[in-house]
């Protein structure tokens, strides 16, 4: 799948506090933002909503964390949905066997 680049100008300290906030999510800016699109996309409209307020009441958040944390432990954190999905075909065959 071709992919493409999006610039856009946003202030400077609109940028770091979202940084901050990512960083306190468990994943970067970029990773957000590509999330941002594709539901965008899936849903046709804004879908979810995350508050850094809920984090210490909200296992899902931790559990993201968790995962991005084991993700970059072993090299995988920049695998790209087509990588993704073949890594769990392979799971699934594998399972079926």
């Amino acid at each position: 799948m071709a992919s493409s680049l999006v610039q856009f100008r946003t202030e400077d300290t609109a940028k770091e506090k979202a940084i901050s906030i990512c960083e306190r999510l468990g994943m970067d800016l970029s990773s957000y933002l590509r999330m941002c699109i594709y539901r965008l996309n899936q849903e046709n409209g804004i879908p979810f909503a995350m508050n850094v307020n809920d984090i210490p009441k909200n296992r899902g958040l931790e559990a993201m964390r968790t995962a991005s944390r084991i993700a970059k432990e072993n090299g995988i954190a920049d695998m790209t949905l087509e990588e993704i999905n073949a890594e769990i075909a392979e799971a699934r065959k594998q399972v079926n066997s």
